[in-house]
């Protein structure tokens, strides 16, 4: 029987990731998830605690996904910089899904924001494997490619600009080397807006 039941909460599981996949988070309510999976909306009570439950599930296996497959495309050689490639095909070929998870916070912050610090800092280690960069700088260089990323997947997911490859590699590799080079994230003392303010000027 319980053999049964778990076959049953992979079969909910895996029809809400398609689910969130082909429509975005916003089609995983309990009465669509059921009528996708063929059933009423009890299982899925009993099997998850609550449509948050649910959702958390079916991020985890989206993450899984998306380290071992999506973020492990190579397009030019250059880990950090196919990582932030990766990110924006995945922003253009899933773009509900994209928005999300990345702009409208829908899976949770803290879980997506520590997901892709992790990814962006072991392909950092894998661009520059002697750097003697700072933790913080590491952090720093990592959340201005995250920035520039996600506002090229943003422009380009929704049709407003046209881009090829080669002026996202262009635009990637530069801020890249304005971030190790200029340090955009350091602190600054006594600005205007506070005493201790990041500056990213």
């Amino acid at each position: 029987m319980a053999r049964k039941k778990e076959i049953f909460k992979q079969h909910i599981l895996d029809v809400a990731y398609q689910m969130a996949i082909e429509n975005g988070v916003e089609s995983l309510t309990a009465r669509k998830v059921a009528d996708a999976a063929d059933c009423s909306t009890q299982p899925i009570y009993l099997e998850f605690k609550n449509m948050k439950d649910l959702r958390q599930q079916v991020l985890t296996m989206i993450q899984d996904k998306m380290q071992s497959k999506v973020f492990e495309e190579t397009y030019i050689g250059e880990p950090l910089i196919d990582l932030q490639l990766s990110y924006i095909m995945f922003a253009e070929k899933h773009p509900e899904l994209f928005r999300a998870m990345y702009i409208e916070g829908k899976f949770g912050n803290e879980n997506i924001s520590k997901f892709t610090m992790e990814i962006g800092l072991e392909k950092l280690e894998q661009s520059y494997p002697n750097n003697e960069f700072s933790d913080e700088k590491k952090k720093n260089i990592i959340t201005g490619s995250w920035i520039i990323a996600t506002g090229i997947g943003s422009l380009v997911s929704s049709g407003l600009v046209s881009i090829n490859q080669d002026q996202m590699v262009g635009l990637l590799t530069s801020q890249i080397n304005d971030f190790i080079l200029n340090d955009r994230f350091a602190v600054v003392e006594n600005s205007d807006f506070g005493e201790e303010d990041v500056s990213i000027l």
